[in-house]
């Protein structure tokens, strides 16, 4: 999927509310990532490594629409 206009320098974007981190390159379901955007809990990590993510508590999403 395309990355988000906000984040396109991004591969990783997590979501404040249930510490989940997307690989939005990895991403086939572009309504997540659109109600993440539009709900305006978002971020992103420095440096953009799914390890960063994980130090700071979020989880990788593996549910329908990951590949």
């Amino acid at each position: 999927m395309k990355r988000p206009a906000k984040f396109e320098h991004f591969q990783f974007v997590g979501d404040k509310r249930n510490l989940i981190v997307y690989d939005v390159d990895a991403m086939t379901n572009e309504s997540i990532i659109d109600e993440l955007m539009s709900a305006g809990t978002y971020l992103s990590f420095g440096p953009d490594t799914l390890v960063e993510a994980k130090n700071r508590g979020y989880r990788l999403y593996s549910g329908p629409g990951s590949v």
